[in-house]
C-alpha cells in the first residue's frame, strides 16, 4: 500500500471533472481502495474521493 497526495479543491481543476463508472473491480481498483484507506487513516480520517487522489477513471 502507498500513501497518496490529497488534492486541494481550490487549486486543482481535476476535482471539478466527472469520473467514469468503474465497470469491473480488478486488482488495480483494489490496490487503489487500499491506498485510499491508508491515506485516509494517515490524514486522521479525512474524507476522500478518487478525484481528490488525481484519479479519474
Amino acid at each position: 500500500m502507498a500513501l497518496r497526495n490529497i488534492m486541494n479543491y481550490q487549486t486543482d481543476d481535476i476535482l471539478r471533472k466527472k469520473a467514469r463508472t468503474v465497470e469491473k473491480i480488478d486488482n488495480r481498483i483494489l490496490t487503489l481502495l487500499k491506498d485510499m484507506a491508508e491515506t485516509m487513516y494517515n490524514a486522521n480520517g479525512a474524507g476522500l474521493a478518487a478525484p481528490r487522489k488525481r484519479l479519474i477513471y
